[in-house]
This record gives structure tokens, C-alpha cells and sequence, in this order.
């Protein structure tokens, strides 16, 4: 039997197979108004169900939900197309300093020939007037596996982050350095054959090796140079179509949740088409206005909770509230319930805000805060500051979420000094999303933004998702001297005497057997800056061009020895945990157009690796303490 579950987020259905569905016989139901003469107990009394075009319709399933989800578009239809997608190709990384290799399997050989031909690898225009063979004879470019999640309903040139490894197989020896060429993913396992799914996005970009680089041979031999990742590297090519599939095929109830859906979400500016469309009398098809792009979990959740009777808002609301504080774990279902009815159902839950128990409280605020009531800003300022860490964590980011308000930001501000480092964290990114101008942000070479952050408790703190960003919390930190420091077997030498405002800095890139002298500021934030600048001796800009992995060695070891008075903090990696979470959760088989759901042929199950046969790659921060990440 089909069921939903509402409670849990999304609605997933589960079927089990060869259970015969019985006919679901439709009841009548009394007018609203004979409603509240004998008293609207539930949320199916206040909103009733369509009544089915034909006698004659058979359910394709049955649609269970509890009685707060009754007169929805979940209790008529299930979501299709609303899963995390793993997608995965092979590719080349280029710009290795002789660590690559010719050697791989001969199966990704050939399919990268192919590739290279296609794209004209060899054409003189684009500079490289060498055939793809002897392209990849040598030792300055690797084959690799790149992998990565694409977000549940991305719509097109959304961006997400990659993960690369060498191909098992090759000789290659190290990525560090390398730059991954534009690589086509599909979903499903790897393939070399010529049947192969669609091309789902692409990946390119610099990769960052384990950022926590030791200082001696001994202590680099722990790390994995064999596998990096591209910071918001992947790109969505096409949108991920989402469907709803009726539960009962019908016509007029198609219509019936096709011009609810589009009474909640009229088309926008530059929208192609309405957000739903009946495709037949089974499936309506979704598009996501242009103002819930990147947020499509929010438009997803919207469109199951809402009404198919838009009218009587205020009594739709009220019930939601009677069903809520008789039975609490409901909580989420009520909050997205009185989301998508809109700001007029704010009044019938705004007391809600300072209610004793916790379910019924976080609901009525969770709804407030993403409705942009601004009586519910006190209540979330009061949570955030005092409470449980689940509970302060979660006020700050419903503060961080709402419109712009000077007292959310004046608000959220103290909590950058705040004992707790998860809190600290959360505040700093929701008042960076904010713009809060008491943040300080600096470009610094297009390879990564710099951040200053004014709080009392030093700290650095570096982003290892998404956009590249390091984080200084303290406006005035100093690198601390006098200081004679060693990194990279002396390629990097920083000396300073006890009354220096500046510091000399002795760097030799890895490829140049000369080193040059710089002198820089011993400001923290002028130190960072100046690691990732690429010099421009005319100007007299001076910097060491450093990557982003590298820039991070350097804090990481700089933090370590005392030269930095702060502890460093890295994001921890979760890349291969969305991968490894989206396989093990139980697939409905749902249809999906562009993905075909069995194998395809010409796997070499050799060069598919799967989590049950690969063992997990060490984390980015290597043999850093835990003490050193911090989940995100």
C-alpha cells in the first residue's frame, strides 16, 4: 500500500508490490458555513475534497495522509523528481608538474581519445597542435573520477561542488597543482561504453589538495594527494524536471490542483511557463519560479501543503492551529501549512510565538519568521540567545532567512562573541548573508573572499564548501613576533624581530630553483591577502600567488606553531557524505526521463567504484585533530 508520512519533510511514498487498491468512494461534505454551526474539528471538515470528475475513476494508488495534510495537494498527489542525484565522469586534470602519468586503464584511454577528438583537441586555434594520444602521453595531466551531488530540483547553472580522484589504475602520483578540464557527469555508475545517460552538468575548475600540509616529507607522506575537490566546480546544464502524479487520475482534479499551484505561485518576470501544467489527467508537470531558484526545497515543501480550497484562509488556518496543539508532532506539517496559506493566517498563530511547549512554539515562529513577521523577531532574538544549542542554532538562522531589519542584524551581532563555536559560526554566516556591514569583505585575487569578523574570541576559520572564504574573527590580530618560522622544507620562511610592524617573508615556488625576499605587514588580514596575490612589480603590489589549499597550509601551520595567537577551524567535508547518504537511502524507482534506471551497459565494474567495494578517501583535513573541523 502506498502511504505518506507529512511529518518528515518531503512526503515520500512507499509502495509494496502485487497489494491490490481498493476503490476510494468520495464522500459528500457539508458547506463551510454548516461547518462552523456544528464545530470544524479537523482540517478535512475545513477543506474538502474534490469530488472526482467520473463515477468511473479507479485510484493508480492510495494517498494516506493524517488528517493536518487532508485537503492538500499531498493528500491528492506524490512529488516526483525530488531526490538528491549523484553524478559522475571521468576527466582530465592538467598543469601537474610531472606527477600525472600515461599509464590508466585502456577503457578510459579510449573514451578520453574520444572526448579530446570531439572537442578538437588537436585543433592549432586552440593552441594545442598535438594529436589526443600523444596528449595524453604526458606526465604533466592525469585521468580521474569526478563525482558530486546535484541538489534536489536544481534548476540549470545551479552550482554545486565536485569531487576528483585518480582513476584506479594510473601511475599518476599527485593532483596537487592540477586544474580539471571541463568534465561531462551523468547520473548512474560510470560508464566507457557508447550507451550512456544523458549529461546531467559539468565540473572544471582548480582543485585543492588536503589544505593541512606538514612540514617535513615525513609528515606529507600522510596526505592524500591522490584525490581534491573543485569549490563550486559543478554546473546544472538542464533543470531537474519535479512532476506530481495523482493518486486517482482525473481531469477536472488535475485542474483543480493545477490552478491552485498557480494561484500560489503566479508566473513571474522572465518565467517561461506556469509553474504547473497539466500534462494529462495523471501527471502535472512543475516549473520553478525564478524566485525560488536555489531554494527549491522550500518551493517543493509549498506546493505539497498547499490548499486546493484557496478560499476561508482565517478557518484553514485556525484548524491547522486546533489539529497543532492536539497533536504537537505534527509541528512541521502545521508550520508549512500556514506558510503556504499566506501572511492571513498570521493572526491565528502569532500567540503561539511564547507558547510553553516547544513543537507548537517553533512552528508558529518558524512560519512567522519565513512569512516576515516582524512580532516574531523579538521571541527568535530571546531563543537565540538562552536555550538548548538545536534550539539557539535554529532561531538564528530563521533571523538570518528573514527580510532585511536593522534589529535582526544588531541582534545577531553579540552572538559573534559567543561562547559557543557552532553559534559563533552559524551567527557569522547568517549575518555574511545578510550583507551586515559589520563584516569586512575583501576579493583577494578572485581566488577566495577574505572576511574580518569583530568578535573578542580569536579564531580562523576557513570554508571548505561552496565559494572559497577564510574568516578572521578578531579585527585586530596580529601575527605574533619576534617569529622565525619554517614551512615546506624552508620553501617559506617568515622572520620578524620583537618591534617589527612588518615581516620578512623568503618563498621558492615549487617549480623555480630561486627564491625572492618580500617584506608585508605583521595585520593578519594584510598577511592573508597578501599569501594569495599574484605580484605585479610595476605596480609595486607585492604577494606570493598562493592557491586557496595552499593559503590554507600555510594558517593551519601558522595557528599550530603560535605564530597566529588563534586556533584554526576548517569546515568539515561533506561531499562524500551526500554522496555516500543519497545511495543508501531506499530509490522509489521513479521514472525520470533523462536517467534510465537499470544499468547501462559497458561498465567495467573495475572502473565503477561504489562506496560498498571502494573504501572512503580520507577527509580534506587529512590528519588534522578533530578539534580542527567543525561539521557545517
Amino acid at each position: 500500500m502506498w502511504s505518506v508520512q507529512p511529518e518528515k519533510g518531503l512526503h515520500k511514498v512507499q509502495h509494496t508490490a502485487n497489494v491490490r487498491v481498493p476503490f476510494l468512494a468520495m464522500r459528500c461534505v457539508l458547506p463551510f458555513i454548516a461547518c462552523l454551526v456544528v464545530g470544524c474539528s479537523n482540517i478535512e471538515e475545513a477543506a474538502p475534497r474534490p469530488r472526482p470528475s467520473s463515477s468511473a475513476s479507479r485510484p493508480s494508488f492510495e494517498i494516506d495522509v493524517v488528517p493536518i495534510m487532508r485537503g492538500t495537494v499531498a493528500s491528492e498527489a506524490i512529488l516526483q523528481g525530488f531526490d538528491s542525484v549523484v553524478v559522475r565522469g571521468y576527466g582530465i586534470v592538467v598543469g601537474l608538474a610531472g606527477t600525472g602519468s600515461k599509464v590508466m586503464p585502456a577503457e578510459v584511454r579510449a573514451l578520453l581519445i574520444r572526448e579530446l577528438t570531439r572537442r578538437e583537441i588537436s585543433d592549432p586555434v586552440n593552441g594545442l597542435d598535438i594529436s589526443p594520444e600523444r596528449f595524453l602521453d604526458s606526465d604533466n595531466i592525469a585521468a580521474v573520477v569526478v563525482e558530486g551531488t546535484v541538489p534536489p530540483g536544481a534548476s540549470r547553472n545551479t552550482a554545486f561542488d565536485v569531487r576528483v580522484f585518480v582513476v584506479p589504475g594510473s601511475g599518476t602520483t599527485s593532483l596537487e597543482g592540477g586544474k580539471l578540464w571541463t568534465t561531462e557527469l551523468r547520473a548512474g555508475v560510470l560508464s566507457v561504453g557508447n550507451r550512456q545517460p544523458n549529461v546531467v552538468a559539468e565540473a572544471k575548475g582548480p582543485l585543492i589538495i588536503n589544505p593541512f600540509s606538514g612540514t617535513s616529507a615525513a609528515a606529507r607522506s600522510d596526505i592524500d594527494l591522490m584525490s581534491g575537490r573543485v569549490l563550486n566546480g559543478g554546473r546544472v546544464l538542464k533543470d531537474i524536471p519535479m512532476r506530481l502524479r495523482l493518486g486517482t487520475p482525473s481531469h477536472s482534479r488535475a485542474g483543480t490542483i493545477v490552478s491552485a499551484i498557480n494561484t500560489q505561485f503566479p508566473r513571474e518576470r522572465n518565467q517561461r511557463d506556469d509553474t504547473a501544467r497539466g500534462r494529462n489527467d495523471d501527471v502535472i508537470e512543475l516549473c520553478v519560479p525564478p524566485s525560488y531558484q536555489g531554494k527549491t526545497t522550500g518551493f517543493a515543501q509549498l506546493v505539497q501543503h498547499t490548499s486546493l480550497d484557496p478560499q476561508n484562509t482565517e478557518a484553514l488556518a485556525a484548524a491547522v492551529r486546533r489539529s497543532l496543539l492536539a497533536n504537537p508532532g505534527v509541528a512541521e506539517a502545521a508550520s508549512w501549512r500556514w506558510q503556504a496559506l499566506g501572511k492571513k493566517s498570521i493572526p491565528m498563530f502569532q500567540d503561539l510565538y511564547t507558547h510553553p511547549e516547544e513543537q507548537p512554539r517553533m512552528a508558529a515562529l518558524e512560519a512567522g519568521a519565513k512569512l516576515g513577521d516582524p512580532v516574531a523577531i523579538a521571541p527568535l532574538l530571546k531563543m537565540a540567545q538562552s536555550g538548548t544549542p538545536k534550539i539557539r542554532l535554529a532561531a538564528i538562522k530563521l533571523l538570518g532567512n528573514m527580510d532585511s531589519d536593522a534589529t535582526v542584524d544588531v541582534g545577531l551581532r553579540p552572538l559573534l562573541n559567543d561562547p559557543d563555536l557552532d553559534v559563533r559560526l552559524t551567527a557569522y554566516d547568517m549575518l555574511l548573508k545578510r550583507l551586515d556591514l559589520s563584516i569586512e569583505r575583501t576579493n583577494v585575487n578572485g581566488r577566495f573572499e577574505l572576511n574580518v569578523v569583530p568578535s573578542t574570541i580569536p579564531m580562523v576559520y576557513a570554508a571548505q564548501t561552496g565559494a572559497p572564504r577564510i574568516a578572521i574573527f578578531g579585527s585586530d590580530l596580529m601575527l605574533k613576533r619576534p617569529l622565525t618560522d619554517s614551512i615546506w622544507d624552508g620553501r617559506l620562511i617568515l622572520k620578524a624581530e620583537g618591534g617589527d610592524d612588518h615581516v620578512l617573508v623568503f618563498y621558492r615556488s615549487p617549480t623555480s630553483e630561486r627564491g625572492r625576499v618580500e617584506k608585508v605587514s605583521a595585520d593578519l588580514a594584510t598577511f592573508v591577502a597578501f599569501l594569495g596575490t599574484t605580484p605585479t612589480p610595476n605596480t609595486g603590489n607585492p604577494g606570493l600567488d598562493l592557491r586557496y589549499g595552499e593559503c590554507l597550509s600555510v594558517l593551519q601551520r601558522l595557528c599550530a606553531s603560535g605564530t597566529i595567537p588563534a586556533p584554526f577551524r576548517a569546515e568539515q567535508d561533506r561531499i562524500l557524505a551526500e554522496i555516500m547518504r543519497s545511495e543508501d537511502e531506499a530509490q522509489d524507482h521513479k521514472e525520470r526521463p533523462e536517467f534510465p534506471t537499470e544499468p547501462v551497459a559497458g561498465v567495467s565494474p573495475s572502473l565503477a567504484p561504489t562506496p560498498s567495494t571502494k573504501p572512503p578517501p580520507p577527509a580534506l583535513d587529512g590528519k588534522a585533530k578533530s578539534a580542527d573541523t567543525v561539521p557545517r
